[in-house]
């Protein structure tokens, strides 16, 4: 299949980096404040195991390059949390990356770097993978404290540097859509890549984790794969494709859309949703308000999906996040809504270097919310999600079954289960 090389001018610059990765001179800063455990939600606090964190770099073989017009190998950088037993020893885990506009900064974590496995323990397979994936732009650590957290809980979360999508790969001032079309292409199949790669078990960190018990959580982007993931399959048309693409060319624009329109990580025919996948949570999940997705598909679904919005997003559209929510089909499906919040409800506090300009700091930003307040709500969704739907544990379950919202009688006992007094404030909840 080729393309006009007109149409994949702006496909190749995403191949440029315009800003290497974080100087290590940077000075890595806490982004966090210590607050009580009394005073966050009861599944956002720390879980019983040390967490350990390593970089790897991985492969996907042969994939179409919409650039090259060729199959050709893609690269992936993975950032892995993964549980480790108390009293493990290792160096604080530093995260470096440059904001939208190439500025490099440094987070102190609290993950240990490359903390060592202990091979052979009994419950060696018994952490369930969790695929991170983050938006367009964006890089694998903007939710390192849900990586963290979960692993702190028993999970190993692999989070995807999705290639032609990261901050350092697309110049933003000058062309800020030049890995879109890539991003389109590559998003669910990257994530389904993840699992399967962790299915080969040809390492120690591959055998940890159980790979029959997996989930995806997505932000923006990230979500539009990962409905995908679970099964809801592309519907694109020939306006939507010359939208997103710049194609006015009608035969051109049926090729891309023959292209785009797969499903569940690249299949086209006779689709087969992987059974691994247990749980999927899609955080501001864009798509849903340009119906790139088949309601018929949607209507599918049968694994269990937790929708984060805010009522405010002005990127995805809360609309469009309803209409998703509405049409998916799972037995066990929610929306929690951030109401007066806009579309940053996933990525972590803004670095100081990110503070020096409205498009740097406009990646983080919410105007009536603390980021930290939403990380810690992010925190006690996702491992409610997971416990119950990955990992079955049924006591977990009733965090999910909540009432829509709270009234002010409620306030003085939270009324949500596992939020302190007072402190469920500005969210409501829907459920099937």
């Amino acid at each position: 299949m080729r393309y006009p090389q007109s149409i994949l001018t702006a496909a190749l610059i995403a191949t440029i980096p315009f800003a290497s990765v974080a100087s290590s001179d940077v000075i890595a800063e806490r982004l966090y404040q210590p607050r009580p455990a009394s005073m966050i939600p009861a599944l956002a606090q720390t879980g019983t195991y040390a967490v350990g964190v390593t970089t790897l770099d991985v492969v996907n073989p042969q994939q179409f390059n919409p650039t090259t017009q060729q199959s050709q190998d893609r690269p992936l950088r993975l950032e892995v949390w993964y549980p480790v037993p108390k009293g493990n020893s290792g160096a604080a885990a530093v995260y470096r990356d440059v904001t939208r506009t190439g500025i490099p900064f440094a987070i102190q974590g609290e993950a240990l770097r490359d903390a060592i496995l202990v091979e052979g323990k009994t419950d060696a397979a018994t952490y369930p993978l969790v695929v991170l994936s983050h938006g367009y732009t964006g890089y694998r650590t903007i939710m390192y404290y849900l990586g963290e957290h979960l692993a702190s809980h028993g999970y190993v979360v692999a989070s995807i540097d999705h290639t032609d999508s990261t901050h350092a790969e697309v110049d933003i001032t000058k062309a800020p859509f030049a890995g879109f079309f890539s991003t389109l292409l590559n998003r669910s199949r990257d994530q389904q890549f993840v699992l399967n790669y962790f299915k080969q078990k040809d390492s120690a960190l591959q055998r940890h984790v159980n790979t029959e018990h997996a989930a995806v959580i997505g932000f923006s982007m990230g979500g539009f794969g990962a409905i995908n993931t679970i099964g809801g399959c592309y519907n694109f048309t020939p306006a939507t494709v010359g939208a997103f693409t710049g194609t006015t060319d009608t035969a051109t624009q049926a090729q891309i859309q023959q292209l785009l329109n797969s499903c569940a990580g690249g299949q086209y025919n006779e689709v087969n949703v992987d059974p691994s996948w247990k749980a999927a949570i899609a955080i501001a999940p864009w798509g849903g308000q340009h119906k790139l997705f088949s309601e018929t598909a949607l209507a599918k679904i049968s694994v269990p999906t937790l929708y984060l919005a805010g009522d405010l997003d002005d990127i995805s559209g809360y609309n469009g996040i309803k209409w998703l929510f509405d049409n998916t089909g799972s037995a066990a499906k929610y929306l929690l809504t951030f109401h007066q919040a806009r579309h940053n409800i996933a990525p972590h506090p803004a670095p100081t270097a990110a503070t020096s300009n409205e498009l740097d700091l406009g990646t983080y930003h919410e105007g009536s919310w603390s980021v930290q307040n939403i990380n810690e709500i992010n925190k006690h969704f996702a491992l409610a999600m997971l416990d119950c739907h990955v990992k079955s544990i049924s006591t977990q379950c009733s965090y999910l079954d909540l009432p829509p919202t709270i009234t002010v009688a409620d306030y003085k006992d939270s009324g949500w289960k596992g939020f302190p007094a007072r402190f469920s404030t500005g969210l409501s909840w829907q459920s099937k």
